[in-house]
């Protein structure tokens, strides 16, 4: 029984077969529990009313049959509730007790004929309501639309009949109501609220000769409607007219909003928001773009996602450049945009673009009519041979000399070059002088690796100690990727972030050079592998340091960086114990010429890795605090976050009692905090902090700058001064880091650009 689990996600997973009894307990605290568009047969268990943890349940789209239980009154918590689109019978029972439920979708199941159910205006949540298709008769009572948080109704294919009257008592919230195919022969509308949607289309009122209101027109699942003027004239070769009616090639995809906070197409001021909320973002982080627009805006009658295609246009010239497309494309497909609350979370998926600007192509033109126009005439055929041989010769030491002085002239997706990366502090190397600087690779020099390849120690001329992440074949990135990794390492530079010095991409290679950090990675001083011993105050100042470092990353860089991939093995600790956090980066496009749109892959560490992801597929700069907490945590502990099938943030939770010295949690200590217990100055505020790190729902975690001046806080409490900066200063080390072995071990500085186990996006 897993008695600690929170979510069970299996959505859309072509399960068969009933849902067992034994798969729930009243001891559980679940909170989500998704089984929604599978093949699921039998009955709903009454051990599911026993979970009164519960916020969601999504049972829709099966073919469930038997009657819906009334136990599910016992479910307090619940908030949401989809029961559509399966076989059950019997009536609707009454959910009165479901005091905090906002979604209610019953729609399409053979229920029995029944009144319209009064019990609905006792739930005082409710916002949306889906009933369609049950069978339902008789007049909509006036209090029916007085819940005072409705917003949607969805009762269309039934049997209501009569008169319609909202009478004066309905929610001022209401913006939508749906009734089609029903027997309403008289419509009083509401004359204090002229925001209410209502569709009556296929109704006996709607029916009458000559009746022609808006409310007997079907709803649309699109609309036409754009932010592209309609009067701006045609565009040629494949080319859109922006906002202001210039013509260029636009960026384009759709966004997919899987649970929008409206219903309905009408209300065109969301889109206008939309569409003015993007450019904001835009213009704010300074992208090159000009303009952005919205159209064909349409409703999946399936599940209720609301499609928009959005045009994102280039800024001053015709098309977007393949640096700059990547740019805009991370921006939505990392999630580093978001949108109006309204509009809920989102799936982006771009379309293909290969209208790439060259800005060499025309220059070798005219050069070419320069050259023609000089040679032709006199004695054609001999300067033609004389210049095509010294051509070919001097394009010969010309190419050699590129190899090695500039090897971006080679970096190309297409036939067209990709200008060489705009950096900021990085130096280039030759495959030589890496090879050089690590005696040609050796293995006294390998420290370390992963899937993408191996790392090595090396020495530079200078005397500088130094890391090179070396791929390994089938790792590599295209030439873009690679480029585009580089200039984003580049311009992060703080104390508290590994530095990247530079990069090979020479010989069909790609390395990235980055400081030697001596004393490995956190596990390793935890698990003493280093031999480094930790104290609480030297804990205290990772934790600043570690945390300033992923702020940094959250907050000040440009473009800003959701990590990813948070937890002990990627952050480094160097000669004076300052925290370093490693592997960042871009995620590796996913391109596949079969394919019609990219994705990015994305995987962080069983343990760190935030409980929504598991629900919305997205990683957010909340998932870098949640997996911050964790190592907070572990820092406590001195143990993996799951070791022994016993998970820290669970083992803390059920063991604390906050009304006892330390919580009580004297035994999930580390033994070096315990040698120190009688000096745990700010202890029960740490805990504190990392618990609110790892609260299930990311809108109640803390954002990393709160989270660092919390700690700052806890440190003045234990008598640090969180100015200073490192735990430790190298003559203070105890004898055991003398020969500890080398850092980098098979764990820690995994490669987040290109390789399987991808972990950063910008954001």
């Amino acid at each position: 029984m897993l008695l600690g689990t929170k979510h069970f996600h299996f959505g859309k997973n072509k399960l068969s077969g009933v849902i067992p009894k034994t798969l729930f307990s009243s001891k559980m605290t679940l909170i989500h529990v998704l089984f929604d568009g599978n093949n699921l047969t039998g009955e709903i268990p009454d051990t599911l009313s026993l979970v009164n943890t519960l916020t969601v349940l999504r049972l829709d789209r099966n073919k469930l049959t038997g009657n819906i239980p009334t136990t599910l009154n016992n479910l307090t918590n619940l908030q949401e509730l989809y029961l559509a689109n399966n076989e059950f019978t019997g009536s609707l029972p009454n959910l009165t007790s479901l005091t905090s439920l906002y979604t209610l979708d019953v729609s399409n199941n053979t229920l029995e004929p029944s009144p319209i159910p009064s019990w609905i205006s006792s739930l005082p949540s409710l916002a949306t309501l889906r009933m369609e298709g049950i069978k339902l008769y008789n007049p909509i009572p006036n209090s029916f639309f007085s819940p005072p948080q409705l917003q949607t109704v969805i009762l269309k294919r039934n049997e209501i009949n009569s008169t319609l009257d909202f009478g004066t008592s309905y929610s001022n919230q209401l913006e939508f109501v749906d009734l089609q195919y029903n027997q309403i022969d008289v419509y009083r509308q509401p004359s204090s609220n002229t925001r209410i949607q209502v569709i009556l289309a296929g109704n006996p009122v709607c029916l009458e000769l000559g009746n022609s209101a808006s409310y007997c027109s079907e709803i649309p699942y699109n609309t036409s409607y754009s932010t592209i003027p309609t009067t701006c004239p045609p565009c040629d070769q494949g080319r859109e007219a922006n906002p202001s009616c210039r013509c260029a090639y636009p960026f384009t995809g759709t966004f997919y909003f899987r649970a929008p906070s409206f219903s309905g197409l009408f209300n065109t001021t969301n889109f206008d928001i939309l569409q003015k909320n993007i450019t904001g973002f835009f213009n704010k982080f300074s992208y090159p773009v000009d303009s952005v627009a919205v159209r064909n805006i349409r409703e999946n009658a399936a599940d209720h996602q609301l499609l928009i295609d959005l045009l994102v246009f280039p800024l001053g010239r015709g098309r977007f450049n393949e640096t700059e497309m990547s740019l805009v494309n991370f921006a939505f497909s990392n999630q580093t945009y978001k949108p109006p609350p309204i509009f809920g979370p989102y799936i982006f998926i771009a379309d293909p673009y290969t209208k790439f600007y060259d800005g060499g192509s025309s220059k070798s033109l005219n050069m070419g009519i320069i050259i023609g126009a000089a040679v032709g005439g006199v004695i054609l055929l001999l300067l033609l041979t004389l210049a095509g041989v010294y051509a070919l010769r001097q394009r010969k030491r010309a190419d050699r000399a590129t190899d090695q002085n500039n090897p971006f002239a080679k970096w190309s997706t297409s036939k067209s070059s990709i200008d060489a990366p705009q950096l900021m502090g990085a130096k280039s190397f030759t495959f030589e002088e890496m090879k050089k600087c690590t005696d040609n690779f050796s293995e006294a020099n390998d420290v370390g690796g992963g899937g993408y390849g191996k790392v090595y120690r090396g020495i530079l001329p200078s005397g500088q100690l130094i890391a090179i992440k070396r791929a390994q074949q089938g790792s590599l990135q295209g030439g873009l990727e690679f480029k585009t990794e580089i200039e984003l390492l580049s311009r992060v530079h703080h104390k508290n972030v590994v530095r990247l010095l530079g990069f090979c991409f020479d010989r069909s290679e790609q390395m990235l050079v980055y400081e030697y950090i001596p004393n490995g990675s956190l596990r390793d001083s935890l698990s003493g592998k280093s031999g480094i011993r930790l104290d609480w105050l030297r804990r205290l100042r990772i934790a600043l340091g570690s945390g300033k470092g992923l702020a940094y990353l959250h907050e000040l860089a440009d473009p800003p960086i959701i990590h990813r991939d948070i937890k002990s093995n990627n952050i480094l600790l160097d000669e004076n114990l300052t925290a370093k956090v490693a592997d960042f980066g871009l995620s590796k496009l996913v391109g596949d010429p079969e394919k019609t749109h990219v994705t990015t892959q994305v995987k962080g560490t069983m343990g760190y890795l935030d409980p929504e992801y598991y629900m919305t597929n997205q990683l957010t700069e909340k998932s870098d605090v949640y997996g911050f907490g964790v190592v907070m945590l572990e820092l406590l502990t001195g143990k993996s976050p799951i070791e022994k099938g016993k998970y820290v943030v669970r083992e803390v939770k059920m063991k604390m009692n906050k009304s006892r010295s330390l919580y009580d949690l004297q035994e999930l200590l580390d033994t070096t905090i315990i040698a120190s217990s009688s000096n745990l100055k700010g202890f029960e505020k740490y805990i504190d902090l990392a618990l609110r790190c790892v609260e299930e729902e990311g809108v109640n975690r803390p954002s990393m700058g709160d989270v660092v001046k919390e700690i700052e806080n806890i440190m003045q409490l234990a008598g640090l001064n969180p100015n200073v900066d490192s735990a430790s200063t190298s003559s203070t080390y105890e004898e055991a880091t003398k020969g500890s072995g080398d850092p980098y071990g098979k764990d820690s500085f995994q490669y987040s650009g290109n390789f399987p186990s991808s972990k950063l996006e910008p954001q």
